[in-house]
């Protein structure tokens, strides 16, 4: 489930980037920062709280077994 869960969210992320309804918008967040850049401030946020689900909830565990295997007679 948390592999779907990270996938679904990364396919969001992934369309929700091109925010083409705030290209026309002159509208200051603040007082001082363009919409367009808060909403790119949020993005990157939200991406890191992506990569952050990526690594508890779908990051390939048996990689991390094979890596740290004593067993090294399948490798050159």
């Amino acid at each position: 489930m948390g592999k779907l869960l990270v996938w679904s969210l990364f396919v969001l992320m992934f369309f929700l980037h091109q925010d083409f309804w705030w290209w026309e918008e002159s509208y200051l967040v603040l007082g001082f920062l363009p919409i367009g850049l808060a909403y790119h401030a949020g993005f990157s946020l939200a991406c890191s709280v992506l990569g952050w689900l990526a690594i508890q909830y779908a990051w390939p565990e048996e990689l991390e077994k094979f890596a740290d295997s004593d067993d090294k007679s399948s490798h050159p």
